[in-house]
């Protein structure tokens, strides 16, 4: 059994600590339920803070963790092995250099961390644009991630991780999926309404779905995602988490905008005839046609003028 912890806005006035027990009581009801795995959010910890300027150095450096887990954070670790329950939880990095990185851990059943992945597709611009209501500036916050899409033996098989945006793009999975992944879990922030693509809001939920169903399919593998939901110091968020099968069929989803715990078992050997037969990638890819996927940036064909700088 595994479970997406959905959680609900983190308003700027909670402490980190009372965010940490509501991710406790989180993961506390999921093993309640049987799930011996749990999915945390994006940068789980605080405010989704790439929404806002902050020129503040201080201010700034108390969204991010130097170490992991954190004494605020041990607590979470400490539950996980009371429960003998594996956790995924997103957080800000900073680095004992200086580094800033938009991050991902999985935690063993036994409270230690077993891998680690650093958000490779960030969104946004560095430059902030007064002129739009809602800021992403990912790009001014976080570095590009510089750990690759690994894929590591836990929970009974093949699992990775990826984070937001990450989601959204097809050689995330195909990466791990080269791997054997059976399971990929994704925590996400996204918003309700994009100023920048304003013409497609309406589709926001659509295209959720739509980029992870597809991908679990063409992959055979597994996804849970887990949420930001509601209206966080004004700004909609899409919630909506789900649990994804191999086939691309959604088999649970949240249906609140608050913290709420959706749970769903999962069969890691249902992706063996996905992984056999048609995208059985030994005998079907044909790769020396693909090169262009992995070309530099500038030989690219260009879609027109870039959204983010």
């Amino acid at each position: 059994m595994v479970a997406a912890a959905q959680m609900g806005p983190v308003p700027l006035s909670e402490k980190k600590e009372e965010t940490v027990g509501r991710l406790i009581g989180m993961l506390v009801e999921a093993a309640a339920r049987g799930a011996r795995l749990v999915v945390f959010p994006e940068a789980a910890l605080t405010p989704f803070f790439p929404h806002w300027l902050i020129d503040d150095e201080a201010e700034l450096d108390s969204y991010y963790e130097t170490a992991m887990p954190s004494p605020v954070v041990a607590p979470l670790f400490e539950m996980a092995r009371e429960l003998r329950v594996g956790f995924y939880l997103g957080f800000a990095e900073l680095t004992p250099d200086g580094r800033r990185f938009n991050t991902s851990i999985l935690v063993s059943e036994q409270g230690e961390i077993i891998g680690k992945y650093r958000k490779i597709h960030l969104p946004g611009y560095a430059t902030p644009r007064p002129h739009e209501p809602v800021q992403n500036l990912e790009k001014r916050y976080f570095e590009v991630g510089d750990l690759g899409f690994p894929v590591w033996d836990g929970f009974g098989g093949r699992v990775g991780m990826c984070i937001c945006n990450d989601r959204r793009w097809p050689e995330t999975y195909r990466v791990m999926g080269l791997q054997g992944v059976e399971l990929v879990m994704v925590g996400y922030n996204s918003l309700l309404n994009v100023p920048a693509m304003a013409e497609v809001d309406h589709l926001q939920s659509f295209h959720n779905h739509l980029s992870m169903q597809s991908n679990a399919y063409f992959n055979g593998t597994w996804v849970v995602a887990s949420a930001r939901a509601g209206v966080e110091e004004g700004i909609p968020q899409l919630g909506q988490s789900v649990i994804i099968a191999p086939s691309g069929e959604i088999t649970a989803q949240a249906y609140t905008n608050g913290d709420e715990v959706i749970v769903g078992s999962i069969d890691l050997d249902a992706c063996n005839i996905f992984k056999r037969y048609m995208f059985n990638f030994r005998q079907h890819r044909r790769p020396e046609h693909y090169g262009l996927i992995s070309a530099p940036v500038e030989q690219s064909w260009d879609s027109g003028p870039l959204l983010g700088d």
